[in-house]
């Protein structure tokens, strides 16, 4: 899938387009088609296993996942595995949450900062792929926790808003986020 172009730019926290809901998609262009396409080499660009539309300064309900095999817990590897790779979502919605597991998480836009966070271990979603086709998915573990964190991002929210103690992150936030607005007025 490499091209020879620039990765998308990312946007980080203090950018107010990670607060924006997105708006879903009516029809699923040639031009959404290579953003999506893009997405998935920024996203690989910069070591993530997701990417939201909001996080490349977009506000369509699209996002990619691409969950390494081996990144997976061995019990759910197998299951998952079933689920093709890389994942392209317009529209998708998350029917089904069960279970719970906690684990550190981190963001592209959020780089160099992690923290626990408490996801449901098994989600159903549906989505449209990138043809337009609906798929409803049911998926464990990393991915499960991946679907839910690309899907919150669709709806204004980020990864720390699930983070119950923020005191370990806060400095680190607040610096990413004067930086971050410092390099918006400047553009």
């Amino acid at each position: 899938m490499a091209k020879n172009t620039a990765p998308l730019q990312m946007r980080h926290w203090g950018d107010p387009v990670l607060r924006k809901p997105c708006f879903p998609v009516e029809v699923i262009t040639e031009e959404l088609r290579h953003l999506a396409v893009d997405m998935i080499e920024t996203m690989y660009h910069a070591n993530g296993v997701g990417l939201a539309a909001p996080q490349v300064g977009r506000s369509e309900k699209l996002c990619v996942i691409d969950v390494p095999e081996d990144a997976e817990k061995e019990e759910y590897a197998q299951i998952n595995a079933a689920i093709p790779m890389p994942l392209v979502m317009f529209n998708p919605e998350i029917l089904v949450r069960e279970g719970e597991q906690t684990d550190e998480e981190g963001c592209l836009s959020f780089p160099s900062i992690h923290a626990p966070v408490t996801r449901a271990d098994k989600v159903s979603f549906t989505f449209a792929d990138i043809n337009g086709e609906r798929h409803t998915y049911t998926a464990y573990g990393l991915l499960a926790r991946a679907v839910q964190h690309e899907l919150e991002h669709l709806d204004g929210g980020v990864f720390i808003d699930n983070v119950a103690d923020k005191s370990k992150i806060e400095a680190k936030l607040e610096k990413l986020e004067a930086k971050t607005k410092r390099k918006l007025a400047l553009s």
